[in-house]
């Protein structure tokens, strides 16, 4: 039985230090290999039903791991397109509770409206400010910016303590922090950063009733008969989330099933403790530097104040981090090493 010491290492081959996952997840071998034969298989003018098929096995892979039926996930391509949609079902009027400063993808489709209250709050304070009249709350489970992560039961039962509903983005959380999308009515998660897989795949998890959703993007893919759906309008939309999709990135799932399969494979739960174990080790040597990230306890994505300007410097030397207004933000997945966190602290105590 491989470890997961023998099976990450036969998975990941970085030519540097990586430490931003936040941005973007390296792709397994595995993955790499899935996408060459899509891409090959498309070259070469065969039938792509095998690709088609692999949407499907990603949507189960997801519900899985969402910890809902497969029948409630949609497979679309991005957190700002089923942001839309949730914005487009609310009533003109409507309030909209957000956390300050978080990810545009989440917030902007809900401004863009023009005719919605939105309101916004500290991230620390967000379940107290749901008030009566709030419709909805939408709110990233962990932060892009510095990794903090969300009270999300607590939002939870004050949105429903108010008649509100939620809408949690775990772009950030889902392949180290357990989802659980059950508890909320809507959720979403792009897949190229913890989940390891290419850019272009996105699931959303809606309720058993679709909640108050409209199929407003609705083409031949959300049909109940896809095939027979290409031409004029939908006759039946498909009985389930299904009616939410979009015409897939049929290369991009095919990439995302390996990295799925990899995931499970190793399990959320080992991958929280090696991924946060490794974000410990770095605020502990930040501590010994005279440093102080931001407060984000329980999470992979460290942020250090006033350092960002020294990202480009870092790349020269090897070392991938983000710039994050004006912070220096290092993210630590399953292919990082204590190493790694050895190698970024020595070059910032030069």
């Amino acid at each position: 039985m491989e470890t997961f010491e023998s099976l990450v290492r036969a998975e990941f081959t970085p030519k540097n230090t990586y430490l931003n996952t936040a941005s973007s997840a390296l792709l397994p071998a595995r993955t790499v290999s899935a996408l060459d034969a899509a891409a090959r298989l498309r070259a070469e003018g065969r039938p792509l039903d095998p690709l088609f098929a692999d949407v499907e096995v990603c949507r189960a892979a997801y519900a899985r791991l969402a910890g809902v039926p497969v029948e409630r996930v949609a497979a679309g391509a991005t957190v700002a397109l089923y942001s839309s949609l949730v914005a487009a079902s609310l009533p003109p009027g409507a309030e909209v509770l957000t956390a300050e400063d978080d990810f545009t993808s989440v917030l902007n489709p809900f401004h863009a409206r023009g005719d919605l209250k939105v309101r916004a709050a500290p991230l620390e304070r967000l379940a107290d400010a749901v008030r009566p009249g709030t419709a909805l709350v939408a709110v990233s489970a962990a932060q892009s910016a510095d990794g903090r992560i969300a009270d999300l039961p607590a939002l939870r039962e004050a949105a429903r303590s108010h008649g509100a509903r939620t809408y949690v983005d775990f772009s950030q959380a889902a392949g180290w922090l357990p989802v659980g999308a059950d508890a909320y009515d809507y959720s979403v998660s792009i897949t190229f950063k913890w989940l390891l897989g290419p850019h272009g795949a996105a699931f959303l998890v809606v309720p058993e009733d679709f909640g108050d959703l409209i199929p407003v993007q609705a083409g031949w893919v959300a049909g109940e008969d896809p095939w027979g759906s290409c031409y004029g309008p939908v006759a039946e939309l498909a009985r389930s989330a299904r009616r939410f999709d979009t015409t897939p990135a049929l290369f991009s799932y095919a990439g995302l099933r390996a990295s799925l399969e990899l995931v499970e494979e190793i399990g959320v739960d080992t991958v929280r403790t090696h991924d946060l174990a490794l974000a410990d080790r770095f605020r502990a040597g930040l501590a010994s530097l005279g440093r102080e990230p931001l407060p984000a306890p329980g999470s992979p994505i460290v942020s250090v104040p006033g350092l960002g300007g020294l990202q480009p410097e870092l790349a020269e030397a090897g070392i991938q981090v983000s710039n994050r207004a004006g912070n220096l933000r290092a993210s630590f997945h399953l292919y990082n090493t204590a190493d790694d966190v050895d190698r970024l602290l020595e070059a910032l105590s030069g």
